[in-house]
Order: structure tokens, then sequence, then C-alpha cells
């Protein structure tokens, strides 16, 4: 893939829609979340069109408080997984990434400033001035090993009309390893939009 990835979606939609697109502009993946689910399932396509799959990712419970999610291929193999870390990400996000099969992490991402996206959640409610949000803070997620070693940074970007984050690969990492911390982004980005 060629970074920084772009994950963009439309403040105003229905239902969240995430446009992935590289540094040259093509579409790498697309994902639209559908409503009124009893369980979650997201469906992650190759592109806006949604002709081909890519794979899905599905909760493994109805709660999502501290929900395991797992990423399979068309032909239902495990990709990975991700898994919020409950009472530690009421303050500050925090999830675990699993490799296919594992009950360890292999990766956590973490916010790296959770007052920035506090203020730029309550900023954005505000009438009037709400649209500037997106030009004052800039939270940043941090994908890393278990030893601490930084492998990807995902940061809000400034934007009109629609959510805006950059993703940047620090360190090389295995091809299974980037498809699983890019999923784990895309649903991480889904659960943190509606947490505000």
């Amino acid at each position: 893939m060629n970074y920084p990835l772009s994950f963009r979606f439309k403040l105003f939609a229905l239902s969240p829609q995430i446009y992935v697109t590289d540094a040259t502009g093509a579409e790498v993946c697309y994902v639209k979340q559908k409503l009124f689910r009893f369980r979650e399932k997201v469906e992650v396509h190759t592109n806006s069109s949604q002709q081909q799959k890519l794979c899905t990712i599905e909760a493994d419970r109805i709660i999502d408080w501290s929900a395991k999610y797992t990423f399979r291929d068309t032909a239902g193999n495990e990709l990975g997984a991700i898994g919020r870390r409950g009472m530690r990400s009421i303050w500050s996000a925090h999830y675990d990434v699993f490799s296919p099969g594992s009950t360890e992490p292999v990766f956590s991402i973490r916010e790296e400033n959770p007052f920035a996206k506090i203020i730029d959640g309550f900023i954005s409610e505000i009438p009037i001035v709400g649209f500037l949000s997106s030009y004052l803070f800039h939270p940043k997620y941090l994908a890393s090993r278990k030893d601490g070693t930084p492998i990807m940074r995902l940061t809000k970007q400034a934007a009109f009309f629609e959510g805006r984050f950059q993703l940047e690969k620090i360190t090389d990492v295995s091809e299974g390893e980037e498809t699983a911390i890019m999923l784990a982004y895309l649903m991480m980005n889904l659960l943190e939009r509606s947490r505000g």
C-alpha cells in the first residue's frame, strides 16, 4: 500500500461510511456500517461500488462495551481481531489487536492525547463555531507492538463537512500485520465516532 492512507467519512450520512484511499488517490477499500443491528457486523469492500467484498468485521457479543471484533476474509478465514479495553477506554481510547487465532494481543492502539478528542467533540457540538474544531484539535492514535515499538499512527485532519484521518506507517510490518492493523483502525474509527 502507498502510505499515507486517507480515511474519510461524511458527517451527515445516515449510516457511517468510510472511504480509504492511498497516497495516489486510488481506493483501497470502502466500509458502510449498517444501522439497527443487534450484533455489529461490518462489510469491507474493495471500493465504493461495493461489487467485491474484501472481508467482514463481526462482534462477538451484542453489547459492545468490551466486545472483540474479528476480521474474516470472504472464505471465512480469520485475519485478526480488535478488542476495546472497557474501563481503560473511558478517558482515552485503548484497543488491543490480535493475530489470527491468538488470545494474547500483539499490538495495542492508544490515544496519544485524550484531551484533544474531548475538546474536539465538545466544540464540534457548538453551533456557529463547531466547524472550527476540525482545524484546532487533532486526536492521534498510535499502534505499537507489545515492546512499545511504534508501527502506525492515525491522525485527524482538518476538513469541512466530513471526518478525515491520515494513517501513516512508521515501521515496516508483514502484509498480514498491515492488513490487521488497517482493519483495526477502521473498526476503531467507527467505534470512536459513535462515542464522539
